[in-house]
């Protein structure tokens, strides 16, 4: 679980309820099926309609990623089994590297290796990896861009059920006390609008394009790693260039365990 996202949702739902609360709204308010259905339906209608069926079946897929801790290998430990994988192929040859490749199970660090392994040279298997990384890319755009467009979406089609709230409020105007009853359930809609597009939608949005960063990251990593390899650079130069990737604090570990003083300063 993504504690983050989790404590987000929380925090957010006691933020509107607390304050309606303490600015003396009624809770009992929020019950209007009538603004639920505009809201909701409504933006599942318009995501429909901007997007197609193939992509929108991976909605399911794209919350279990938001709710799920992202599980990917450490930085730090990806760097140093370069290490290990450099010195060995500098010892006993490329070809003695067939057999961690088959111990890998991240897919795009194995077929990287493989290339390699197989003979293929630097430039090639750069283009290769780096059009799967960007392939990659668009498919988690587009995943953001559905719950971003919903983010958009529903602020505005609270603003449509207030408008249709107002206008069945105005229709009968002789009591009084039914019309502010009335005008107050006409603008819960305008309120589940802003909050599910400001508070869900494009929060989920942006977790998304965070992930897919950090994973992005890691994969360029990969790249030069295993080219670095290929090339026959050093174990502690692949340290250092590796390096570069990770934030200070991280660098620093790298370079104690390394026992090189310059690794962790900043460039």
């Amino acid at each position: 679980m993504d504690i983050s996202t989790l404590v987000g949702i929380i925090l957010g739902i006691i933020a509107v309820f607390v304050g309606m609360v303490v600015k003396g709204a009624s809770l009992g308010v929020l019950i209007n099926p009538a603004a639920f259905l505009i809201i909701i339906v409504g933006t599942v209608a318009s995501v429909t309609i901007a997007f197609p069926m193939s992509e929108l079946k991976r909605v399911p897929k794209l919350f279990g990623i938001i709710f799920k801790e992202q599980k990917l290998a450490s930085d730090i430990e990806i760097i140093k089994m370069f290490s290990q994988w450099a010195d060995l192929a500098r010892r006993e040859g490329l070809l003695a590297l067939e057999s961690k490749a088959s111990e890998v199970e991240d897919p795009f660090l194995k077929n990287g290796l493989t290339l390699a392994i197989d003979g293929q040279n630097a430039d090639y298997i750069r283009d290769v990896l780096t059009e799967e990384v960007e392939a990659m890319e668009e498919r988690h755009a587009s995943g953001a861009q559905i719950f971003s467009q919903a983010g958009t979406y529903a602020p505005t089609l609270g603003v449509l059920g207030a408008v249709i709230g107002l206008m069945a409020a105005l229709k009968d105007m002789s009591n009084v006390d039914a019309l502010g009853h009335a005008i107050t359930a006409a603008f819960v809609a305008t309120l589940l609008g802003i909050f599910t597009g400001y508070v869900l939608w494009n929060p989920f949005a942006n977790k998304l394009k965070r992930k897919s960063a950090v994973e992005v990251k890691q994969k360029q990593l990969m790249i030069e790693g295993i080219l670095s390899v290929l090339e026959g650079e050093a174990p502690r130069v692949i340290e250092q260039k590796l390096a570069s990737y990770l934030p200070t604090e991280e660098r620093r570990k790298i370079s104690n365990e390394s026992g090189e003083d310059g690794l962790g300063k900043e460039s």
